[in-house]
């Protein structure tokens, strides 16, 4: 007969062992979730990227700028008198001494001008010298009536002082005396009013001559100067130099102050840079730069600096402390090392498309052991054509992905391939 056989370990089923599965998955993704690495990753050849090592090195803190060579001033032509272009002298391009005619202008109504002014100025000169005859002969006549009153006063002085014997004898009368008395005393109080108006025609016409001739003076100086308007019509270079550029053409009007062209003093050279306005806080005056060229270097310094930015950029004008080079041309390009601070010892990260992507704030550091790119932050100081200054978050003999991070989606870690 059959016997029942009775498990030993009643716990140990299908349904058991199953939950007990059950149970170490619910575990391990809990485990997962709260103790596992979370971080993205993402999967990199090794052949499409960058690598590099981080150094200590002394920091040269300067920019590479491009300059343009210029002559060290330039004076520009404007026409004084509007006219019409009738010859050109002297052809662009062409060396020009002081006072050498580069353009004739006509113009008739200019010439007419001059004419009425001058003709204007002639008549009142004119005038003013018939009203210093006229003066002149009105003091002479009353000179002349001075004299001639003088005579009468003297004379009817005597004629009173005799009737006052005669009337004294009572040979005369004393209506007699009385009119000799009454003559007298007139003529001597004319004679007063006389001289006194003779002193204020003096003080008057010494005032009034001496005005007119100040005016006449006033009016020849305005005289030349329009008259000199006449020469403004031959357009002379006011300098020694290169006639860069010339604009006007054979019979073309031009009106005043038009810019005819530029004269270029070639006496010296300077070099026009443009530099990124990142920079504009750093740039000053008097900096120091330099280039190499045909096997020697030349040295230069910030003469003027440009404060206004355009497109981004400013300019300054850089002048040669050294000797300059031979057959230097304007518009030759020179591409300058220019220093904006002193060097010292740094760590520093070679130069790379990641900047652009990161914006300096963070790298991705290799761990060879691992094969893998870690995301880490860093600060970026400083910064020369060739390398980043590292102020912070990285160390000598480090590696570092300095090639564009565009196509790694800011990810945590890279898995090197």
């Amino acid at each position: 007969m059959d016997k029942v056989i009775e498990k030993k370990h009643k716990w140990l089923n299908k349904k058991t062992i199953w939950l007990s599965v059950g149970g170490v998955f619910i575990l391990f993704i809990a485990y997962s979730i709260f103790f596992g690495d979370k971080s993205s990753k993402l999967n990199v050849e090794r052949e499409k990227i960058t690598i590099e090592s981080i150094i200590e090195d002394e920091f040269k803190d300067y920019i590479a700028v491009i300059g343009t060579v210029e002559p060290i001033s330039t004076v520009y032509l404007d026409a004084i008198e509007g006219g019409r272009v009738e010859e050109i002298k002297i052809d662009e391009g062409n060396m020009v001494k002081k006072g050498d005619a580069i353009i004739r202008l006509s113009n008739i109504n200019l010439i007419l001008e001059i004419s009425n002014n001058e003709a204007q100025v002639s008549r009142s000169i004119n005038e003013f010298e018939n009203t210093k005859i006229n003066l002149e002969l009105n003091t002479i006549n009353r000179k002349q009536t001075l004299i001639e009153t003088e005579r009468l006063f003297k004379q009817q002085g005597r004629q009173y002082e005799y009737n006052k014997k005669m009337y004294k004898d009572e040979h005369v009368s004393k209506e007699v005396m009385d009119q000799s008395s009454e003559q007298y005393n007139a003529t001597k109080l004319q004679l007063s009013l006389l001289k006194e108006a003779l002193r204020n025609d003096s003080l008057y016409r010494e005032v009034q001559i001496k005005a007119m001739d100040t005016q006449i003076k006033n009016m020849q100086k305005n005289l030349k100067v329009i008259q000199g308007r006449r020469g403004n019509l031959l357009v002379k270079a006011p300098v020694d130099g290169e006639l860069a550029s010339l604009n006007p053409e054979i019979g073309e009007v031009i009106a005043y102050g038009t810019r005819i062209g530029t004269i270029n003093i070639l006496d010296d050279y300077k070099l026009r840079v443009e530099i990124d306005e990142h920079y504009i806080a750093r740039v000053r005056k008097d900096l120091p730069g330099s280039f190499d060229f045909a096997g020697s270097n030349y040295t230069l310094r910030i003469g003027k600096v440009y404060p206004e930015v355009n497109n981004g950029r400013f300019a300054v004008d850089m002048v040669f402390t050294s000797e300059k080079p031979n057959q230097i041309r304007i518009g030759q390009t020179f591409r300058l090392k220019l220093e904006l601070g002193e060097s010292k010892q740094a760590v520093l990260i070679p130069r790379g498309g990641f900047y652009q992507s990161t914006g300096g704030q963070w790298v991705y550091v290799v761990v060879e052991s691992e094969n893998l790119a870690v995301k880490r932050n860093i600060s970026i100081g400083r910064q020369n054509p060739k390398y980043y200054e590292v102020l912070e978050g990285l160390n000598p003999g480090e590696q570092v992905i300095v090639s564009s991070y565009d196509n790694f989606n800011d990810v945590d870690k890279l898995i090197l391939k």
